[in-house]
């Protein structure tokens, strides 16, 4: 099949996400692609599944071990009923259920080097190490590409092995589609080398980034083993990577002396483990020299004694990681790891040897839950799943949460739970990646169909889903009572304000919060301790240009960048078919004239809607001629106008020519029907404005053609002016002279007969409605005018739409990421150093993990906090009136202060006059406050949160939150 073919069968809806992650062609080659996945414990059903809902072409899966208690702790495919049966079987069809275009089949027999001849990637999970070095040569030998996963415990190693391919790899910049110059960047500056051969340099110029194919090749898996290359971030963590292997190594001797791995927390068989280690060959840096590093004994120790266990996290994390280098061998896209990877989350165990779990705890009891008790005892267990946990968020990343959650048993006892809220309902774009939805769930509520799949996954679970929102209007739900019975809050939103507040809900409540978000392969995985750690802050840089549009001026006239055309082609899109529509319809109701409206912004909407065209459409030829006209409007008349208040070699006052640096001078463009990107813009707006007005539109473009041939040239002198005479953006109100708005008004009234017109509410994911059309084309002819390198659609629509770029394999590792700080933050106190904040970039193998950082502590006098702080004044009996409450506050902390009701009210300044004072001083606090805002305390409602302020000599200091209990 063609590349032609193969493009039209690529499903743009059900991956549109993840296409602006991988691109087309990289899309294409992963829905070729043929796989095989042997070994189907939790680690191996996490490829799987990231693997089918990515899209591969074919994937075949081999275990046929039966199903035992210890794999439904980690194995989200399986369950009690699947006891005894094949793995794989008992997997396969849940599987295939995830994406219908995946061929998912079982191979029953055994792995033969045949069959590896049928398959561009072989993936070993779990497998013993004769199997891996069998296998693994073969597949070296004939060019498969090859790869070995594996967890034990907390600890988790992926190696790989491949005879090579080729990746795009961002290695310079080009001025010119056939020359590269490597350009170096330090402290800001620019060095492109020798440029003799160039032109006399005259003003600007841009850079662009170039990326060309690099090779890759690794060693066989037997050669790999002696002389390990570990991706670490120092010399330290290269050592411990290097006695995770040698434990690694030592377990795979254990198992096959013994004939199974060490039992839970047994001494005896942990020793036996430090003692195959130290015997070992040593590791060599090359293939002569030995590496001369002493065996960390007590981590080999530890590894062993918690290795007979498989958990949720680990296998959701290294999953995540496995599956992206099997996509980046077919697709040829991002950098592959060279050659392992050691990942541990040993930090989860207790820190105080005293309570690291006995034997006995770890036993085998024949549950559900055994993977997990095997490495932190079935008293932890137990609390798991006493826990009430909230979840914000059912999408990508709630989805893969709740999987977690519902393996690892939070909240799965009689006295937890689980409340999921979410107010969205499900889109087909979302099937790529929340893996919980079907396509018969489209449309319904994500918080319901993702509550009732965390229960299939485990019945015991206690999951309650909310639809409605978690926000300020809703406190009254949210409130002090809901969140009593929450032990912690699991956040995964797209929004840097839904983040903000859910944190700021859990610093109120002194809540636990655990945090994530992905753009495409990058990834971060946060916890915020009550007390222990800082408490959330968006990042500054999103919190500033989230939802910030470009300057109006720059966008409208002087736009250097894409993204300023397509917010400009968005404006457009609004103006023309949503609030335009809205302004006439409220025009017929109220029976206003334009001399009514005196809203210069009214009057700038009504413009181009009425201006064109002078009678209201009847067919699709008069939609036809507006939108002609239109676009003579704003892509020639509207550009020659510009330049004739800024003509090309306009010069400022300083010498400097006005059209330099970001502002690119425009020309006009000629309109020709023979340019499709001219003729879409043409169909795009006169369907809108027919769909506006209520006409049947069309989609014919041959006929369009022999339409816009036959109408007459719009009229330049209907145009309206775009500047006034100066320098200066010409006000609304000075482009409407009287017989300007008289014409107008006359216009008006023609809208006034006959239905009401339609507005158009923009909707990215539906391409049949021209909505992305429109601003496409709108945006990429503004483009033309300024010559400005225009974004193809997908990126477009992606902007436009305010898309995040997404993929399951990111989303999977942040939530396991996630769940390995679930376990410390339900373990009970533990200090900072025991948690980590995690930020990942799959495409590039990076990840670090950090300790958070203290809560930053105030001061003011004698008074010392931090965020998490807050006083306590209970109400008393009888209640407490104003002046009671200002003398405790002097009483107890010296405080002489100013008190407002959050966010509301003023109750008390010292500045008030003797009158106003002798009024509210003798007041109850909760009559005060009634009084003031003529509401009373909520039922339920356990406090006012007050806000107290001291007024200082130079600046207002504020005090922690006053939570005044009722």
């Amino acid at each position: 099949m063609d590349a032609l073919d193969a493009s039209k069968l690529l499903d743009e809806e059900l991956y549109s996400r993840q296409l602006y992650v991988l691109g087309s062609p990289a899309m294409q080659r992963i829905q070729g692609a043929r796989v095989l996945v042997s070994g189907l414990q939790g680690l191996g059903a996490e490829v799987a599944k990231n693997l089918v809902l990515m899209g591969v072409g074919s994937l075949t899966l081999h275990d046929p071990h039966p199903t035992c208690w210890s794999d439904l702790a980690a194995q989200f495919l399986l369950s009690e009923q699947d006891l005894e049966r094949s793995r794989a079987e008992a997997s396969q069809e849940l599987l295939a259920q995830l994406n219908r275009a995946v061929q998912v089949v079982v191979h029953t027999g055994d792995i033969t080097e045949d069959l590896l001849l049928d398959f561009q990637v072989v993936v070993l999970t779990a497998a013993k190490l004769e199997e891996q070095l069998k296998v693994g040569t073969l597949c070296h030998k004939h060019g498969v590409c090859f790869l070995a996963a594996d967890t034990r415990g907390l600890v988790g190693c992926r190696a790989q092995a491949s005879t090579g391919s080729e990746h795009s790899l961002a290695l310079g910049m080009g001025f010119s589609p056939s020359t590269f110059y490597k350009v170096q960047q330090e402290d800001g500056s620019l060095e492109i080398g020798d440029t003799t051969t160039f032109s006399r340099y005259l003003r600007g110029g841009a850079i662009t980034e170039v990326k060309r194919p690099k090779t890759v090749r690794h060693k066989s898996l037997d050669t790999a083993l002696l002389q390990p290359h570990v991706v670490a971030q120092s010399s330290q963590e290269v050592h411990h990577a290097h006695c995770l292997h040698q434990a690694f190594c030592a377990l795979h001797k254990f198992q096959h002396l013994h004939g199974r791995p060490p039992q839970p927390w047994d001494p005896v068989d942990a020793e036996t483990v430090v003692g195959l280690a130290r015997d070992l060959e040593p590791l060599k840096r090359t293939e002569e020299e030995p590496l001369e590093e002493p065996l960390d004994e007590a981590l080999v120790r530890t590894v062993a004694l918690s290795s007979a266990g498989v958990l949720s996290p680990m296998v959701a994390m290294l999953g995540a990681v496995a599956a992206q280098e099997v996509l980046k061998a077919i697709s040829r896209k991002f950098m592959p790891l060279d050659q392992w990877l050691y990942f541990d989350a040993l930090d989860c165990l207790p820190e105080d040897g005293e309570l690291l779990p006995s034997p006995e705890d770890c036993a085998l009891r024949g549950s559900r839950y055994d993977g997990q008790i095997a490495v932190f005892g079935a008293g932890f267990q137990e609390k798991l799943r006493r826990q009430h946990y909230l979840l914000v968020g059912a999408g990508a990343i709630g989805c893969e949460l709740l999987k977690v959650f519902a393996l690892v048993g939070l909240g799965a006892g009689n006295s937890g739970g689980l409340t999921v809220v979410d107010m969205d309902h499900i889109e087909r774009s979302n099937l790529s990646r929340q893996f919980l939805f079907r396509s018969q769930d489209v449309g319904r509520p994500k918080a319901e169909v993702a509550a009732a799949a965390a229960r299939g996954l485990n019945p015991d679970l206690q999951v309650i889903p909310l639809t409605y929102p978690l926000d300020p209007t809703t406190e009254h739900i949210y409130g002090d009572n809901f969140f009593s019975r929450v032990d912690g809050v699991a956040a995964a939103l797209d929004s840097f304000q839904a983040r903000r507040y859910v944190a700021a809900r859990c610093t109120h409540y002194l809540k636990p919060l655990l945090e994530a978000g992905t753009s495409g392969t990058w990834g971060s995985a946060t916890v915020f301790m009550p007390h222990v750690t800082e408490a959330y802050r968006a990042p500054a840089s999103a919190a500033a240009s989230e939802d910030a549009p470009y300057p109006v001026c720059t966008v409208r006239y002087f736009p250097s960048t894409a993204e300023h055309t397509l917010q400009w082609a968005r404006h457009e899109f609004e103006e023309l078919f949503r609030l335009s529509a809205e302004t006439i319809n409220h025009h017929q109701q109220a029976h206003t004239s334009l001399a009514d409206m005196d809203e210069p912004q009214t009057l700038t909407l009504l413009k181009p809607v009425l201006g064109v065209l002078r009678v209201r459409p009847q067919n699709w030829q008069d939609c036809v001629a507006w939108a002609l006209g239109h676009w003579k409007l704003c892509f020639h008349y509207g550009i020659k106008q510009l330049l004739r208040h800024f003509p090309p070699n306009k010069v400022l006052e300083d010498g400097t020519p006005f059209w330099s640096g970001p502002k690119q001078c425009p020309q006009p463009l000629e309109f020709d029907t023979n340019q499709d990107t001219h003729l879409l813009y043409v169909l795009a707006a006169a369907n809108l404005y027919a769909q506006m007005h209520g006409l049947p539109g069309s989609q014919d473009w041959t006929a369009l053609r022999e339409l816009l041939k036959l109408l007459p040239q719009p009229d330049p002198q209907q145009m309206a002016p775009i500047f006034a005479s100066n320098l200066e953006l010409a006000s609304a109100s000075a482009e409407f002279g009287p017989e300007q708005q008289k014409e107008l008004n006359k216009a008006l009234e023609v809208w006034s007969v006959g239905p009401p017109l339609k507005p158009l509410m923009f909707e990215k994911d539906d391409d049949s409605n021209f909505h992305v059309d429109f601003v496409v084309a709108a945006a990429s002819l503004r483009c033309q005018n300024y010559g400005i390198p225009p974004v193809n659609r997908a990126q477009s629509k992606r902007i436009v739409g305010q898309i995040i770029p997404a993929i399951a394999t990111t989303t999977a590792a942040v939530a396991g990421l996630l769940g390995l700080e679930l376990y410390k933050v339900v373990s009970g106190p533990r200090p900072r150093s025991a948690f980590r904040h995690s930020y990942l970039h799959l495409a590039e193998n990076y990840l670090i993990r950090y300790m958070p950082f203290a809560p930053a502590i105030q001061t003011f006098h004698h008074l010392k906090w931090t965020s998490w702080d807050r006083l306590k004044v209970p109400a008393g009996q009888p209640e407490r009136t104003l002046e009671s409450l200002l003398a405790h506050l002097q009483e107890q902390h010296g405080l002489r202060v100013r008190i407002l009701l959050h966010g509301s009210a003023l109750l008390y300044a010292a500045g008030w006059s003797p009158e106003k004072q002798a009024q509210h001083l003798p007041l109850r606090v909760t009559e005060l406050v009634q009084q003031l805002t003529g509401q009373a305390p909520a039922p339920g409602q356990r406090v006012l949160v007050l806000e107290l302020s001291c007024e200082g000599d130079d600046e207002d200091t504020a005090f922690p939150p006053l939570h005044y209990e009722l």
